[in-house]
Formats: structure tokens, C-alpha cells, sequence
């Protein structure tokens, strides 16, 4: 730990702090509203230990996790705590509201989808083969422990990203309530604190976009998700299959933007939204549209 608190990165601008480090294969941002360094170096460190922490806990790739503690359980209990509780329970609800749409269970699918130079959808046999794993309704859990059944995985990267911003948020609220700080984990983004002067946010550029991207978008408190194919696709017989696996089908959504940002009071619930747009495909700004949310897209 102590190596990665002296990588990260701290500098100051006119009138304020930029302090950056790396978690979730992501690179992680803070925008600190404050000319204080002394402040900003500590929120920055309280950012980082926290998010690297939760990282730790939650990553289907390190063998220590709690998250493989789960998945090499073979239908035994695990214990859990508050944390994982409450990330099992907002799951829970994702599943519900998207009528099985968002499903914790669905990363098994990784392990047939190749998002690469060269690579190919899988077979149906392949897909119907990991379909007989995925079920979230299978899973059992309560405050002190879960239940996976055995032969199935967990796989947090569909809301821990997000959820790890607006508890970065609400820690650093606490630490600085007049402090306001816009916390940005890949382009996850959300606001310690109301901002009377908005944030000023711009949609990344990257070659795969072809088409004019929105302009800024000003924000003064909540939080924007962002979710797309851009960096991760597959072009097979001239159709674009997104990274974004729809559970019932097993198949790659395709037909939909490119890249839709959403806003929402948490990170957490502009992520779910942005998602379950994407799995609509085609359809994804009609489903969107009619959420009664701010969003962006670009085709």
C-alpha cells in the first residue's frame, strides 16, 4: 500500500487540485475545489485507499477476494458483511425492475465472448451451455451470508465501478463538507457536494466515433454514468456486437449507440439506466427517453 500511496499524482491549477491514481483498470480522477494542498493530498489518499480496498474485495480477478471467495464456494455459505450485503441487495433490485435484464450471474459469458482483433461470436451450443448457469433468482443471501450454487459466478464489474464513485463521493463529503469535489473513475463521474459554479464535462473522443459528439455538459450536483462500445466490440459480417451480454439471450446486444451518458442522482442508478438502455439495442433512446432522466448519445 504504501508503494501505490507514492505513485499517486497531485497538481494544482489556478483554483484547484487534480489528483489522480489507477483502480478497476480504469484510471481514477478528482477534481478538488480547493486551493488548500494539504487538503487535497488527503482527500486524494482517503480516495485511493478506499477505492483500492474495495477493489481488493470485489475483483473476480484477484484470488483473495471475497468475490472468488464466493465463486469457489461450491454452494457452500460465505459470510459477508454490510458492504457486500448492501451491493447483493441493490443487485437484487436491478434484477427485479429490469425483469431479469440485469443479472449478476451473466460474467460467465465472458468466457465465450471475445471482444478482439479477429475473434468470433461464439456457437449457440456454447451460449446454451453457459445459459444453464446464469439465474440470479438461484442466488440466496441475507445480512450474514450468501449462497451461490455451485457451478455459478458472481461478477460485481456490472455496478462496482459505480458504486465505488458515490461512496467515494460520500466519504469525501464527509471528510470536507465545504469542499466540492467531482470524483471520476473512467468516466463514472459524481459530486461530493452541490456545486454552485457547474462542472464543465466533456464526452471522451476516440476513433471508433465517426459522428459529432454533445457538447459540454454542465454539472452541478448528481452524477453521469456512462456506458457503450467504443472501446470494446466485436464486427462479425458486418454487424457490431457490443460488450454488453444480455442474459436471457446469452448473445452480444448490437443495433444501438454507440455510447449513451446518463445522468442520475447516484452514479449507481445512472449506470443501471445507461446499461439497460444499451441492452434494448435498437430501441435503447426510446427505452431511455421515456426514464424522465438528462442523457446524451452519440450514434
Amino acid at each position: 500500500m504504501t508503494d501505490r500511496i507514492s505513485a499517486l499524482v497531485l497538481t494544482q491549477h489556478a483554483n484547484h487540485f487534480v489528483g489522480r491514481f489507477q483502480a478497476m483498470a480504469s484510471p481514477c480522477e478528482l477534481l478538488m475545489d480547493t486551493r488548500d494542498p494539504a487538503l487535497a493530498k488527503s482527500l486524494l489518499t482517503l480516495a485511493a485507499q478506499h477505492t483500492w480496498a474495495f477493489e481488493a474485495k470485489f475483483s473476480r480477478y484477484r484470488d483473495d477476494s471475497l468475490c472468488q471467495q464466493i465463486n469457489q464456494s461450491r454452494g457452500r455459505p460465505v459470510a459477508i458483511d454490510a458492504e457486500a450485503y448492501r451491493l447483493l441487495s441493490f443487485a437484487d433490485r436491478c434484477y427485479q425492475l429490469s425483469d431479469g435484464l440485469f443479472d449478476l450471474t451473466s460474467g460467465v459469458l465472458r468466457r465465450i465472448w471475445r471482444f478482439e482483433p479477429g475473434a468470433m461470436p461464439p456457437s449457440q451450443a456454447e451460449i446454451s451451455k453457459c445459459l444453464s448457469r446464469i439465474g440470479w433468482h438461484r442466488v440466496r443471501f441475507n445480512q450474514q451470508q450468501v449462497v451461490l450454487p455451485d457451478g455459478m459466478e458472481l461478477d460485481f464489474g456490472g455496478i462496482g465501478k459505480e458504486y465505488a464513485v458515490d461512496r467515494c463521493a460520500a466519504l469525501l463529503a464527509q471528510r470536507s463538507p465545504t469542499t466540492p469535489v467531482l470524483v471520476n473513475f473512467g468516466g463514472d463521474i459524481a459530486l461530493s457536494r452541490p456545486r454552485g459554479n457547474p462542472w464543465q464535462i466533456g464526452i471522451a473522443d476516440t476513433p471508433a466515433i465517426t459522428s459529432e459528439l454533445p457538447g459540454p455538459i454542465a454539472l452541478a450536483q448528481g452524477a453521469l454514468a456512462t456506458s457503450g462500445d467504443t472501446h470494446r466490440c466485436l464486427v462479425h459480417n458486418g454487424i457490431r456486437y457490443s460488450h454488453i451480454l444480455n442474459p436471457k439471450t446469452g448473445w452480444a446486444t448490437h443495433g444501438g449507440p454507440r455510447q449513451l451518458t446518463v445522468a442520475g442522482d447516484s452514479c449507481l442508478h445512472a449506470g443501471l439506466l445507461a446499461t439497460l438502455a444499451l441492452l434494448h439495442g435498437d430501441q435503447a433512446e426510446a427505452f431511455i427517453r421515456q426514464q424522465d432522466v438528462d442523457y446524451w448519445v452519440t450514434p
